[in-house]
């Protein structure tokens, strides 16, 4: 599925789920909803979830400033030579990088950043850092739409949040494996349990084309009366309790 449908889907259908459990839809659990429903195209350069946190304009940044760490790397580092001028080079190079592969190094560096200087805030940062830079090196529909990587997720969320109850890990996790759900439809489906060759597939579609979209419409379509059936209940509770308030 596009990037949209699995926005609109995983997002709508795990909030909804989480109000008919019972458990408290907030901003944090939206946020997280929306994220994990996009985080599996991770290791997808051109996702909308990649483009969006690396944007053309950042990535012109980055490479121009490629030329600056090399000139600090090349005067400044307290390194001999020739590791200095090694090191200076191969920022150099980085300018020049294609935009997929400077993105995939940018998201790598990311994760190396937050295992250095994140495990003294919380030690679950460093599982965190270690998921970026292995879902973003991992080849498209890899070890990103898998059971381990819907766990591992959820399980991250969870030491991360779980203090603050459970809404937040409860949507990530339900958001992430309904995108591998939807993935499923394709024709090329997903295997959730390598290194078993079995997929998980239904082919009832293909991206991009016209059954595709037509899946998808259905998808939203559905989502869309689940939502509005749920909190639309929702709301009518709310305004009859307030209405008997202020008629008592």
């Amino acid at each position: 599925m596009m990037g949209k449908a699995h926005f609109i889907i995983g997002t709508g259908v795990s909030l909804s789920l989480l109000a008919l459990s019972g458990q408290p839809v907030t901003a944090g659990a939206v946020a997280i909803a929306g994220v994990s429903s996009l985080l599996p195209d991770i290791d997808h350069p051109n996702s909308i979830l990649v483009t969006r946190a690396l944007p053309d304009r950042l990535l012109r940044i980055l490479q121009s400033a490629m030329l600056l760490v090399a000139a600090a790397v090349l005067f400044y580092a307290p390194l001999e030579q020739p590791w200095n001028s090694v090191l200076a080079a191969i920022a150099v190079i980085a300018m020049f990088l294609p935009e997929q592969a400077l993105r995939k190094g940018a998201f790598v560096l990311i994760g190396l950043a937050v295992i250095i200087f994140g495990e003294r805030y919380a030690p679950w940062n460093r599982m965190g850092g270690i998921l970026l830079i292995v879902f973003s090196l991992a080849p498209h529909r890899g070890i990103t739409h898998t059971v381990y990587a819907t766990a591992a997720w959820t399980l991250l969320l969870y030491g991360l949040t779980g203090s603050h109850g459970s809404s937040i890990w409860i949507a990530g996790g339900l958001a992430y494996a309904l995108h591998l759900i939807c993935d499923s439809l394709t024709k090329n489906g997903i295997r959730p349990l390598p290194p078993l060759k079995w997929k998980l597939r239904f082919a009832l579609m293909t991206t991009g084309k016209k059954s595709g979209k037509r899946v998808e419409r259905i998808g939203i379509g559905l989502t869309a009366v689940l939502f509005a059936a749920v909190f639309g209940i929702r709301l009518i509770e709310y305004a009859a309790r307030v209405y008997l308030q202020l008629s008592s």
